[in-house]
């Protein structure tokens, strides 16, 4: 089911206003997340750390579920929903900057913020009404970095549509930056996708930061 441009805007105003700060795993609860998204997510290998690091930080059960699929882009994010959905999630992951701005898919910056915000609102207004958070992930170079000139745009813009809807922003790319050049070099060898070892330990810490309410359970305990 598709929305009208109108009907986005109106629903999207709406939403702002009635927006708080997105629910967060508490502890001793149990959470489940989904990731929508590309190959970043997809082949990420990031899912089962974040399990593993949530679960011990809340002492709680974690599920994290793994939709995101290669090569797509946040049109075909708009027909998983219903999947999303039907599983229930407390959380949903979702992250498709860097496909939306190659341009070989042509995909306008306007048109990507409506699919993001078509994306968001769905979700939101589902009968579990999960917490949604947008992520911006890790740099990419060489020839994959050429067709993607303005990705810091399209995830600049994604930042923005999040934030006016009330949903969370993950920004990964601080902490990929605090790394040298040889180590960037090292762990995205092809220039797009991180190995899952260094994207697991770059991000998420952020992550468990993020989505960890009161922080952890064994860090309050030393």
């Amino acid at each position: 089911m598709a929305f009208s441009p109108t009907f986005l805007m109106i629903a999207a105003f709406a939403l702002h206003l009635a927006a708080a700060v997105p629910a967060v795993a508490q502890p001793g609860e149990p959470v489940k997340i989904v990731t929508l998204g590309t190959s970043l997510s997809a082949r990420g290998g990031w899912q089962e750390p974040l399990e593993h690091s949530l679960r011990t930080c809340l002492n709680s059960a974690v599920t994290v579920v793994n939709l995101a699929k290669s090569s797509m882009t946040s049109e075909w994010g708009l027909t998983q929903i219903d999947k999303v959905v039907a599983e229930r999630p407390d959380i949903v992951l979702i992250e498709f900057a860097v496909n939306d701005a190659d341009v070989t898919e042509f995909m306008s910056l306007s048109r990507s913020a409506a699919n993001m915000t078509e994306i968001i609102l769905r979700l939101r207004e589902s009968d579990s009404r999960p917490a949604v958070y947008v992520m911006a992930m890790n740099p990419v170079s060489g020839l994959r970095g050429m067709i993607r000139p303005f990705l810091g745009d399209y995830e600049e813009m994604h930042a923005v549509v999040a934030k006016k809807l009330g949903a969370g922003f993950i920004d990964h790319r601080p902490a990929w930056a605090r790394l040298s050049d040889e180590e960037i070099a090292g762990a995205i060898a092809d220039g797009v996708h991180p190995e899952p070892v260094a994207a697991s330990r770059v991000i998420v810490p952020g992550l468990v930061r993020a989505l960890a309410a009161s922080g952890c359970i064994t860090a309050k305990r030393e």
